[in-house]
């Protein structure tokens, strides 16, 4: 403050107005304060606001998924890694809950920003009718969805969002599957009424129509391994069982491959399996798993940079982090005479 009160001719106190927007400046005086902190590449510091009691030095993360099925997946624990990384650097706290839906989610935001417990909020699993960006914008809290939210024409000021390309994904999936001549596949989808679960069945369905497949298909499951193995249990059993599975994460497909083993169906020379996720449990498991890798932690990174850039009173972005590579492994295999 006291190079930009030099800088700019001004007091210090006249540079405490103009950066905090209060008034007791002219406007001409705030301008050019505000062009010599730009000059100075000065940003405001969220701690230091929160010692003076502008802010809380928090920001919250809300999560309405069933408890039991998230401490076996590992997206939301690699996401969270890279976001405390990157708080970490400004000294931020991460206030996190677990709540049963999106309207007991909401009410928690309400709740946190009267209570001035957080200063904004990195929000996760958008839905395909969802409350969630017009409810923030109303409250008037800073706010990264992760993931894009389900209308990309609403204007949404103070919300950022940071996005992966699940259609184009899913298309390499099928495009992989297609040619090792796949004609019978099944998804096995994770919760309905996500956004990304949506797009992938979208785009599934595309991709069947496309080149004429008339059993491809998508089932939804609620993540876990129990409801993986029980859906895969049950396509297998079916009269025209499929030759490829598709897994929504990477504990399903785990469970998936014990449970196509105990019908009695080798991967991949009966069915083969392909995870959307990759991580540790692909390569302990036997054979070894197609995935699909993306780098989770650097999303964590990527959305808590935008939450601080909202903070520090930065425009709101959209970014699109790099699509998911296919890593092919021994769990995909060509049709016999394909």
């Amino acid at each position: 403050m006291k190079d930009i009160a030099r800088r700019a001719g001004v007091s210090e106190s006249a540079v405490s107005f103009a950066l905090n927007d209060r008034p007791g400046v002219s406007d001409v005086t705030r301008d050019r304060v505000r062009r010599v902190a730009e000059q100075l590449g000065w940003h405001p510091s969220t701690a230091a606001r929160a010692l003076s009691g502008e802010g809380s030095a928090t920001v919250g993360l809300v999560l309405a998924r069933p408890a039991g099925t998230l401490g076996v997946d590992s997206f939301f624990l690699q996401l969270i890694s890279g976001i405390q990384e990157v708080l970490a650097e400004r000294q931020l706290g991460l206030l996190f809950q677990v709540v049963e839906d999106v309207t007991a989610e909401c009410a928690v935001y309400q709740r946190w920003w009267a209570e001035h417990r957080v200063d904004g909020v990195l929000v996760v699993d958008p839905r395909t009718d969802d409350p969630r960006p017009a409810l923030l914008d109303d409250l008037g809290l800073p706010a990264v969805v992760t993931g894009g939210v389900p209308d990309p024409e609403a204007h949404h000021p103070a919300l950022s969002t940071v996005w992966a390309d699940d259609a184009g994904a899913m298309a390499s999936i099928v495009d992989h599957l297609y040619a090792l001549g796949h004609r019978r596949i099944v998804h096995i989808a994770g919760l309905p009424g996500l956004a990304h679960t949506e797009r992938r069945i979208r785009t599934l369905r595309a991709e069947a129509q496309r080149r004429d497949l008339s059993e491809v298909r998508s089932v939804t499951t609620d993540y876990s391994d129990a409801e993986g193995a029980a859906v895969t249990r049950r396509v297998l059993r079916a009269a025209s069982a499929p030759t490829a599975l598709v897994y929504d994460n990477d504990v399903m497909a785990v469970a998936g491959v014990a449970a196509a083993a105990s019908l009695g169906f080798t991967v991949p020379a009966d069915v083969s399996v392909i995870a959307w996720e990759d991580s540790a449990l692909c390569r302990m498991v036997h054979p070894w798993l197609t995935a699909l890798s993306r780098d989770t932690t650097s999303f964590g990174r990527t959305a808590a940079r935008e939450l601080l850039s909202l903070l520090d009173d930065g425009p709101a972005a959209t970014v699109q982090v790099p699509l998911p590579r296919l890593i092919e492994r021994e769990s995909t295999g060509r049709i016999a005479g394909a």
